[in-house]
């Protein structure tokens, strides 16, 4: 079980200087180290309604189930203070959906945004609280408590206790792999998506009667279509998007996002609607289908699998520092890392949550979750099945084939012209590669890995000694 300790519920309060958004922080990492309950901003919110009503579709998805909606679900959403801006993020409870709302220095008016990462109550008052706000009142937000509020409820704390978001921390690696391979394939009117969502399918509690949809883009139109087509953008269990409806009355702009290419032969994929609000941006992600959770993607495992990917992100991550951009090329210098081991060494620190990625400026970013990246092998089955396999000595070379296992647990492994593997398990036969490498793909990369290192350490050497000799002569 996970503890939330908060000194009281989060509220929206009336006083006579106006109404404030309170936010109750719980413990969180800061520059000064772990802190109880920190502060991380106080002052207004330039666009109020909007950002209550996005706060709240944050919100709505971390008390959602999409898939198996009767079981409970609901986890306090994660807030990052950048120093220049504050994202919410939460996962639904089946770990599908992903939103998370930026609220950018236009949307603040107030105190310097500080650096941090936390957890902030979200209760049911609070919620119909924001579910009420409305006009042009001015709001107050603050995000943790004032030193007198610290004062003032010393001992009463208000405690949540959860399980484990482990999935959460599993989505938060894969959900930034997949958006690093999104690209834009819309660009539309608010009014145009609203008409989209407008046709979507109700929901349902029936598993068997949800749908896969597509769009095709056509100029600054989105045209809804049943079935996959050139340049269509996948919508899988579109009643996901639902949640966006109450949103895109503030909305000006909505941008969709997908892979350029479809990862299923019948084009099911994940996607991204990343929605523009007054000093905002509310985005939200789909997994590739409602029964599928971004926890099992296994979209890090080639990264992990990597015999130096482990120290790499030792060094990336020093240099770290709640950046709202993190630029992989001005990484490579003070690291001495080529810009592919920077990407690599990222996907291994967001295994412990420490990394995000913005799809608007297409830059990663920096969060800090209390967990280490270095158990990120116990949490991926797959990548623990391969390295047993590889210490088992059950991986034999030949070409572009290799024999993976003993005896009647034996697999093969193919290499095409393209240097992609496939396997004759019964994992790559139902997935194809849709969910991350098996274990005898992982395998073979490694067993493969190991050898061009040891080749290169050779070819490196006899360089070295043919240097020294013409050198001497």
């Amino acid at each position: 079980m996970h503890s939330y300790s908060y000194l009281r519920p989060s509220a929206v309060r009336e006083s006579t200087a106006g109404r404030t958004l309170a936010l109750e922080t719980s413990g969180g990492a800061t520059p000064a180290g772990e802190t109880a309950n920190p502060r991380f901003f106080s002052g207004f919110l330039t666009a109020p309604a909007a950002a209550a009503t996005a706060l709240l579709a944050v919100a709505d998805v971390a008390a959602a189930r999409y898939y198996r909606p009767g079981a409970r679900a609901s986890l306090d959403p994660v807030v990052t203070a950048d120093g220049d801006r504050l994202r919410m993020e939460s996962f639904s409870g089946c770990c599908g959906v992903y939103a998370r709302l930026d609220v950018l220095a236009p949307g603040l008016d107030g105190d310097d945004v500080g650096h941090g990462t936390t957890n902030v109550d979200v209760n049911p008052p609070l919620r119909r609280a924001l579910a009420g706000l409305g006009g042009l009142d001015p709001l107050h937000l603050a995000v943790g408590p004032e030193e007198l509020t610290v004062r003032s409820f010393a001992g009463e704390f208000v405690e949540k206790k959860v399980p484990l978001p482990e999935r959460w921390l599993r989505g938060f690696a894969e959900a930034q792999v997949l958006a690093a391979g999104f690209a834009l394939r819309a660009e539309v009117p608010a009014v145009e998506a609203a008409a989209v969502l407008r046709a979507l399918p109700r929901p349902t509690q029936r598993p068997d009667a949800r749908t896969t949809r597509w769009v095709v883009p056509v100029g600054r139109t989105l045209r809804p279509t049943t079935r996959p087509a050139p340049g269509a953008v996948c919508l899988p269990g579109p009643e996901r998007l639902l949640t966006l409806r109450t949103v895109l009355r503030h909305a000006t702009t909505v941008r969709v996002y997908a892979p350029t290419a479809p990862a299923d032969t019948d084009g099911a994929a994940a996607v991204a609607w990343e929605v523009e609000l007054p000093g905002m941006r509310l985005t939200l992600m789909l997994s590739q289908s409602a029964s599928r959770g971004f926890s099992g993607e296994g979209g890090v495992l080639h990264d992990l699998a990597g015999g130096a990917t482990a120290a790499d992100a030792e060094r990336v991550a020093e240099l770290l520092a709640w950046e709202p951009r993190i630029d992989v090329t001005e990484l490579s210098a003070p690291t001495g890392l080529p810009a592919d081991r920077v990407r690599a060494a990222l996907t291994v620190l967001g295994t412990s949550g420490q990394i995000g990625y913005d799809l608007a400026e297409q830059a990663y970013f920096h969060r800090h979750l209390p967990y280490r990246a270095s158990a990120a092998e116990t949490r991926n089955p797959r990548l623990r099945g391969a390295r047993a396999l590889v210490a088992d000595g059950a991986v034999r070379l030949d070409g572009p084939l290799a024999r993976v296992g003993k005896g009647d647990d034996a697999h093969v492994v193919r290499t095409d012209a393209s240097d992609r593997l496939s396997c004759t398990c019964f994992w790559w036969a139902k997935y194809r590669g849709g969910r991350g490498p098996c274990k005898h793909v992982l395998a073979v990369g490694m067993v493969r890995g190991t050898a061009a290192d040891a080749q290169a350490d050779v070819t490196g050497t006899a360089a070295a000694t043919a240097a020294r000799a013409e050198t001497a002569r």
